[in-house]
């Protein structure tokens, strides 16, 4: 989840200081995200196209719009939260997942049991398929232990995002990224597109999901990845998220956070780093 770095101006009247307050606030209150007034020309660029789909000419009518329209208060919290995310995005952490990690989940689904793994804030879905395809090897061999319990889950707070991890197509040039061993195995060349294998896709499941609601898990985790997230939240925000999602993780799971990103001390403390910014839950005694 990341805002929108460098969105082209638009010729609607400007956000004012407190229309921009009110827009932080409604922010902060459904994503915990916060916003500084260095970001205001951001958000007036951002929210300029859901003023002209909304029939509006300024952001006061706009404003009073989202007061009294839950979905459209939805559709500018999405808005505010475009992605971006690329295949194999901090390679090491990848390079950990197979070396590190595998060969226990590997054991795990071995005997029976069920292994688990989730992709945080996952934005269009290249994090996910890329832990897909550590997972599956290079060949349709490699991947034959994916037929016992193994399922990843993929959540967002932008339903449109989860709806690309769903299809599960993306630009061809974005799939460079992507080392070729793998682009050979598990994706398809569709004109300026690549889709990737139905194999793959059958083992991601795409929700939306805030992550500062109360979450439907049953089970814990094996892996999590939550990267390029948390910067964007208030220290108490990152604090309640890490201590959530250490919660989540099964005992001997790992958590991958974002390069720029440092656990709070009580996360830290419920941790061991194994890694740069991968953290391991001690297993029980």
């Amino acid at each position: 989840m990341n805002l929108a770095a460098h969105p082209a101006p638009d010729a609607v009247p400007g956000l004012g200081t407190t229309e921009f307050r009110e827009v932080a606030e409604i922010l902060r209150a459904e994503a915990r995200i916060s916003l500084g007034e260095a970001k205001i020309n951001l958000v007036q660029s951002r929210l300029a196209r859901r003023l002209r789909e909304s029939g509006l000419t300024d952001f006061s009518a706009y404003l009073r719009l989202v007061r009294k329209d839950d979905a459209e208060r939805a559709r500018m919290v999405t808005a505010l939260t475009t992605n971006h995310t690329l295949f194999f995005r901090e390679n090491h952490h990848f390079d950990h997942l197979r070396a590190e990690v595998m060969p226990e989940l590997k054991a795990r689904a071995g005997a029976g049991q069920p292994v688990r793994l989730w992709s945080a804030g996952c934005s269009s879905g290249e994090e996910v398929y890329s832990m897909a395809m550590v997972l599956a090897g290079t060949s349709r061999a490699d991947a034959h232990w994916l037929r016992g319990d193994v399922r990843l889950l993929a959540t967002d707070l932008s339903l449109p995002m989860v709806e690309a991890v769903g299809r599960a197509r993306y630009p061809a040039l974005g799939a460079d990224q992507i080392p070729l061993p793998y682009r050979a195995a598990w994706l398809h060349n569709e004109g300026a597109e690549v889709a990737i294998d139905p194999a793959l896709r059958a083992l991601v499941t795409a929700r939306g999901l805030n992550l500062f609601a109360p979450w439907p898990f049953a089970g814990q985790f094996d892996v999590i990845f939550c990267r390029n997230v948390m910067i964007y939240f208030d220290a108490d925000a990152r604090a309640e998220l890490e201590q959530r999602l250490v919660a989540q993780l099964r005992p001997g799971g790992t958590l991958y956070i974002g390069h720029s990103e440092r656990l709070s001390s009580a996360a830290a403390a419920a941790t061991t780093c194994c890694g740069q910014t991968i953290y391991q839950k001690p297993k029980a005694a």
